[in-house]
């Protein structure tokens, strides 16, 4: 296939050892931390489609969304500071995640996990006991630095703790851990809106609590991981780490790598300067493109908005939170199917089948809507055809999970050498929040004014990011962390950016190709 590696990932180095129950309980309690990622997206188009919630805080959409039932569905919920509400969170985390490179590099993974679990539970608290929109969005901010903390250190922790032939599924964990949030917070949602008095709202952002607590709690009993060991220059202290999470003692030519990785990265100074290295132009160019990707794929129009979506599509009520608990569903499931599927068909073979399921389906939900409100966005939505909409979004959602969602985070965690891994998935996260932020803020907005063509519009994204996969990105199952080099000097394309010498100094063998 054009664009693949010609590294035989397979038949890499393999280190001895296996899979401990000591790495699959370190790796589950790290992956609660997707848990306060998902709450959040869950959470946030649940509440702004209950009217107490509106009534309380955004008035004017309120009344908007009244008289949208004799006029144009597509307008009811266009409003910057209601979309504020929801993007605000992502431009805190943006911010937060140059913060916690920092931090991961310097304390280790465990204490950027500590510090945004207790972030995320103040930020909660504050929602929950919200008076003014105001305070909404401080408490919104301090959530974002909590998950900004989370995304920058969990994938990694989870990539570095792994087997090689493993790490795609222990990294899935936290994908499973997001998509278990949102079913979470779409199933509360869908209970609290029930609750009399008007109150339901607050119980939802105040259990937020909950994850937060998970997470902050757990922290405080995970281990360092001994690449970090290493970094930090504890080398005993690395290598008796990684003799336990082995379950051997055979751990002599893995040590020598990160022994070799430590020496290149004691070296770097500067990793938000050398990240810029030709010899690095492969790393940082999937560091942008792939959270960028993965955002203009249209899947946060399901997150944030699904119950918003629902209600504009004729869905009413209890049933749009209903709906998005069916989508929170698919979520779930599908990252069960990457988990188990990914370390065995590989990163490319998920992303392009994902990307031509979620073509199909984006292209499908656009017909659909264009042929009930047109472009006036006045019109009503039979039950078995809204049942077809639900259903192609379902398609579309799970095409996502098992590709862009779980991989999106993945691929990123697993590519970057030793000296500048802090650096580059802390881009990898900021980009994604400032992409998430664009979206979140705008996606009312757009709704209203390019209407069934919005989905179209993604729909054109998901090709260009498909054929990207096809052209750029190599195979990376299999192939140990601290050789990561091997699949871009095999590349047809980013091998031009790599010279002999650049696997010298990072310490590595050539592979023989196929």
């Amino acid at each position: 296939m054009a664009g693949g590696a010609i590294v035989d990932t397979a038949g890499g180095k393999q280190y001895p050892g296996k899979l401990t129950l000591y790495v699959v309980f370190t790796c589950v309690v790290a992956s609660t931390g997707g848990l306060i990622f998902g709450y959040d997206i869950g959470i946030s188009g649940g509440v702004t489609s209950m009217d107490p919630f509106l009534l309380k805080f955004f008035p004017e959409v309120y009344r908007q969304k009244q008289a949208a039932s004799k006029s144009n569905q597509y307008c009811q919920y266009d409003n910057q500071l209601l979309q504020a509400f929801t993007s605000s969170l992502y431009l805190a985390a943006l911010v937060a995640s140059f913060f916690a490179s920092a931090v991961t590099r310097i304390l280790g993974r465990k204490w950027s996990m500590l510090a945004g679990g207790f972030t995320f539970l103040v930020g909660a608290a504050l929602n929950g006991a919200a008076q003014n929109v105001a305070m909404l969005i401080v408490g919104r901010m301090l959530l974002g630095v909590g998950i900004g903390f989370a995304n920058q250190s969990v994938p990694v922790y989870l990539s570095e703790m792994a087997p090689a032939h493993l790490r795609g599924m222990l990294n899935i964990g936290f994908q499973l851990m997001i998509t278990i949030g949102i079913l979470a917070a779409e199933l509360i949602n869908y209970g609290t809106n029930k609750i009399k008095g008007g109150h339901g709202w607050r119980v939802s952002l105040a259990l937020a609590a909950v994850p937060a607590v998970i997470i902050t709690v757990g922290a405080l009993f995970l281990p360092d991981t001994p690449n970090s060991l290493m970094e930090r220059g504890h080398p005993e202290a690395s290598r008796r780490m990684l003799r336990r999470i082995r379950g051997t003692d055979d751990i002599g030519e893995e040590y020598a790598d990160l022994v070799a990785a430590r020496e290149i990265s004691k070296q770097v100074q500067h990793p938000w300067r050398n990240i810029l290295m030709r010899k690095y132009r492969a790393q940082l160019t999937m560091a942008v493109l792939i959270p960028f990707f993965q955002q203009v794929s249209g899947i946060n129009v399901i997150n944030f908005y699904a119950p918003v979506l629902f209600e504009t599509l004729g869905f009413k009520g209890d049933a749009s939170l209903l709906s998005s608990v069916m989508t929170g569903g698919v979520l779930v499931l599908g990252s069960v199917v990457s988990m188990f599927t990914v370390d065995r068909l590989g990163r490319r073979k998920l992303f392009l089948q994902g990307g031509a399921q979620m073509l199909v389906s984006q292209i499908a939900v656009g017909t659909l809507i264009a042929v009930r409100f047109g472009t006036s966005g006045v019109g009503e939505m039979p039950r078995g055809y809204a049942a077809a909409v639900v259903l192609f979004i379902c398609v579309y959602v799970a095409g996502f999970v098992w590709s862009w969602g779980a991989l999106g985070w993945l691929v990123p965690s697993e590519i970057f050498p030793l000296e500048i891994r802090s650096a580059g998935q802390s881009i990898t996260v900021s980009v994604n929040m400032l992409f998430t932020f664009v979206i979140a803020q705008a996606f009312l907005t757009m709704l209203c004014h390019m209407k069934f063509g919005l989905f179209y519009f993604f729909a054109g994204w998901v090709v260009i990011m498909t054929a990207f996969v096809a052209l750029f990105l190599p195979e990376t199952k299999n192939v140990p962390m601290e050789e990561m080099v091997l699949v871009w000097k095999g590349h047809w394309f980013w091998s031009r950016f790599i010279g002999d010498a650049d696997d010298i100094h990072t310490g590595v063998n050539v592979l023989a190709s196929t």
